[in-house]
């Protein structure tokens, strides 16, 4: 299941940094992996009170922090990806899930 989703993600990706002229570094799959959790974190902050909502109704802040947490899940699968971890391998032995 994971390897289908980073593939959708991994084509996605190439696309867009293409098409705005980034290049994907080493550095670069970790740095927007932190960028992303960084832009989770001022959402988050608003749902719960601790950051201004700047007249975002709640709706649309959960619509944001439900975006932000996919955003965070394709680059996860990215920067795994790039690291050539077998993120389902490392789940079921960090997790102690049976396969």
């Amino acid at each position: 299941m994971l390897k289908e989703l980073t593939q959708r993600f991994e084509t996605a990706s190439s696309i867009h940094v293409e098409s705005h002229g980034i290049e994907r570094d080493a550095d670069w799959f970790l740095l927007k992996l932190i960028e992303e959790v960084g832009e989770l974190v001022q959402v988050a902050n608003k749902v719960s009170g601790r950051g201004r909502k700047k007249g975002i109704n709640i709706d649309e802040l959960h619509m944001q922090l439900a975006d932000e947490t996919a955003d965070i899940l394709g680059h996860l699968l990215l920067f795994a990806h790039h690291n050539s971890i077998d993120l389902e391998a490392a789940i079921l032995r960090k997790w102690r899930f049976s396969p």
